[in-house]
């Protein structure tokens, strides 16, 4: 007796097991959520509860069955998400940072960044007045910024001169870009005529300045304290476009 008891009672309770399970997900619901998922895994773009229904049996409770398809993925690797009344799956929130790559964006700079920058190297300290002297034309505070940006170049003190301007200096990521060991690797005047980036025949008492990236502040430049370059910066920030030539 005992044993029939037991066996009728392992039925029962299987039979209430099944009983909840049918009342989650019954036969025509799993079907319809195996449909659905599908559907939106195969899809190029997201489906509205409309299109989905056009492919679904009739009478379908299509918000009740992605509902349960939601439930179902909301601790997954992909979550079932509705965007603009349209479903789809995508990647889970906190697992975004797997698909993140960085990507290095290269841009070339202009002739007047090239030319900034030479007079920097070749120069420094030099500040942005006699940059545009040197030129012959106006240097744009966004060409400055640019090559700020790329931090090739280095805000260094203030010339102790009326207005006291910011004198710029080239860094260390500029001789790694460069292959440079130090500044003073940079080509001289006989070198430049060698490679044909100076006419031979160059006018009589023009030089090359030898270059010179010590960090110590020569003798009419002021230090800039850590609150005012950040002042700088955020103020270069706003003006970055390249406006010379």
């Amino acid at each position: 007796m005992r044993g029939k008891e037991d066996e009728q009672g392992g039925r029962s309770h299987a039979a209430d097991e099944g009983a909840a399970g049918g009342d989650l997900f019954p036969a025509e619901r799993l079907s319809a959520m195996r449909m659905i998922e599908a559907l939106l895994f195969a899809s190029r773009d997201m489906l509205g509860a409309e299109e989905i229904a056009a492919r679904l049996p009739a009478k379908t409770d299509i918000p009740a069955v992605i509902a349960d398809l939601q439930r179902a993925y909301a601790t997954r690797g992909v979550n079932l998400v509705e965007i603009g009344g349209k479903w789809g799956f995508r990647t889970a929130e906190d697992l975004s940072y797997l698909l993140s790559r960085e990507q290095v964006e290269e841009r070339r700079l202009s002739r007047a960044a090239l030319e900034t920058l030479a007079i920097i190297a070749y120069h420094q300290p030099v500040t942005r007045a006699e940059i545009e002297e040197i030129r012959g034309v106006s240097t744009s505070r966004g060409t400055i910024d640019v090559l700020l940006e790329t931090e090739w170049i280095r805000m260094r003190g203030r010339r102790r001169t009326p207005g006291r301007p910011v004198t710029y200096g080239t860094t260390d990521a500029f001789l790694e870009h460069f292959m440079l060991t130090s500044v003073s690797d940079l080509p001289g005047l006989e070198e430049l005529k060698g490679t044909g980036l100076l006419d031979s025949a160059v006018p009589a008492g023009f030089s090359v300045p030898v270059p010179d990236d010590s960090a110590e502040l020569r003798d009419e430049e002021d230090p800039i304290d850590e609150a005012e370059l950040f002042d700088l910066m955020a103020e270069g920030s706003e003006t970055t476009d390249d406006r010379d030539s």
